[in-house]
């Protein structure tokens, strides 16, 4: 639930992910800089890079409850989803387990930024 009366619950989770997306790939970020092959990961990086910063700010846009959070939770997911597949062609745990970390994200951004029903078509 939020942290305020005034936070909007419907998007808990999907910040929590966020959160927790950006936390996983800042962490896989910094393990791959110290990795031997640092060199064939640096679009990894970049990408793991950008992740993180989309992830924050799609969080911040939706406990604000900004009007265009929908429109960065499907860039957010976009993002996610690319992280998710570069960081599988490396076999190292921490890029194992983020890249899961970031397909359950863009999952749940993805529900997101759905177009809601109109209550005409109910």
């Amino acid at each position: 639930m939020g942290v305020l009366a005034s936070s909007p619950k419907t998007m808990d989770l999907c910040i929590d992910l966020c959160t927790k997306c950006a936390r996983a790939c800042a962490e896989c970020l910094d393990a791959c800089l110290n990795e031997a092959d640092v060199q064939a990961r640096t679009n990894c990086i970049k990408i793991l890079n950008d992740c993180v910063e989309i992830c924050f700010l799609a969080s911040q846009y939706m406990s604000r409850n900004s009007s265009f959070a929908k429109a960065l939770c499907t860039l957010c997911a976009n993002i996610c989803e690319a992280c998710a597949k570069e960081c599988e062609m490396f076999n190292n745990a921490h890029c194992k387990a983020c890249a899961q970390i970031c397909h359950d994200c863009a999952n749940e951004c993805k529900k997101m930024s759905a177009p809601t029903k109109s209550m005409a078509y109910a």
